[in-house]
């Protein structure tokens, strides 16, 4: 299977669904609030386990992976039930009802460290938890300024959703692609922001490299890794993961640093670097393994492979 039929699975498949779902939660949400319109969110889990066969083989392949044995019925249902949880928690996010929730920050000082500096870096997550919990460090730090970096089809639709939900967000996305995005996230990071990139899919066309994933070699996009080198930023790994109610987790993790790396070791640099993130994220999936929201076969071969890495280390968060 070619690189564009497995970007064009994934996008048909998940990000559909994802798009419909939050704009119907959106108009239920505002209305009756969290804690009554949380109750759509068992109908929604039920939709996707019984009538989405795609995500439902996708989740199963995933826990069997994870958890070395095939899924019961009632764990598929709980991963369907937190994906539909984070969607509905973003509403209120974007729009800073942190008071909602109970979030519980983990590695704050690493970003305090890189932004006392004034220096600008990016955060590297995956489609693991909520990007927009993140958002809640801006409670006690309000000169963080956090951009969401992503390709021009999944952040016109982002942007869509976002702007149902609070349109001040919308300005938050820097679209790749464009002639002018590369200068305008140079700019941001240059004033100190911190720019977000989930780098578990490949959005475009460019190189994956394979990595061991809970098992089997999956592949991994080199661009956000590349585009770090070429910025010659620091990066740290982040996720938000949700623990059922209305309780969360932000992880901050240095991953790499590109400031002082010369042109000849760069590859070998972008290796280590995303070797280390392939571990984070596995040992994140081991953490809170309801928090895994890629729903396609994650461990489809890819064609566009730039060089075989060596198998990434897991240890435990």
């Amino acid at each position: 299977m070619s690189m564009s039929s497995t970007s064009a699975h994934w996008r048909q498949s998940p990000e559909r669904s994802h798009s419909a779902i939050m704009k119907l939660m959106v108009w239920i949400s505002l209305r009756l609030g969290r804690r009554l319109s949380r109750g759509v969110l068992h109908g929604i889990a039920a939709y996707f386990l019984l009538f989405s066969p795609r995500a439902r083989r996708a989740s199963a392949l995933y826990l069997r992976r994870l958890l070395g044995r095939p899924a019961r019925i009632g764990e598929q249902y709980r991963h369907f039930l937190t994906f539909a949880s984070t969607v509905h928690d973003r509403i209120y996010l974007l729009n800073d009802r942190f008071d909602l929730f109970d979030i519980r920050i983990v590695g704050e000082s690493v970003i305090r460290r890189h932004v006392d500096a004034g220096r600008g870096i990016l955060l590297m997550g995956g489609h693991l938890g909520s990007f927009e919990a993140m958002r809640a460090i801006g409670r006690h730090h309000t000169d963080l300024k956090v951009c969401m970096v992503m390709y021009a089809e999944p952040a016109a639709k982002l942007s869509a959703v976002l702007a149902a939900i609070n349109p001040a967000a919308v300005q938050d996305i820097v679209p790749l692609g464009q002639m002018q995005s590369m200068l305008e996230l140079s700019e941001r990071l240059e004033a100190g922001q911190m720019a977000g990139m989930l780098c578990d899919r490949n959005g475009g066309d460019g190189p994956d490299r394979p990595h061991d994933f809970l098992g089997t070699p999956a592949a991994f996009p080199l661009g956000p890794f590349r585009l770090a080198a070429m910025l010659r930023r620091p990066v740290v790994f982040m996720t938000g993961l949700y623990l059922g109610g209305n309780r969360y987790e932000i992880h901050f993790e240095e991953l790499a640093d590109f400031s002082n790396v010369e042109r000849a070791s760069r590859e070998a640099a972008i290796q280590t670097a995303q070797a280390h993130y392939v571990g984070r994220l596995e040992s994140f999936c081991r953490y809170a393994p309801f928090n895994w929201f890629n729903f396609f076969d994650f461990w489809q071969p890819a064609t566009r492979t730039a060089t075989t890495a060596a198998p990434s280390a897991s240890p435990r968060p």
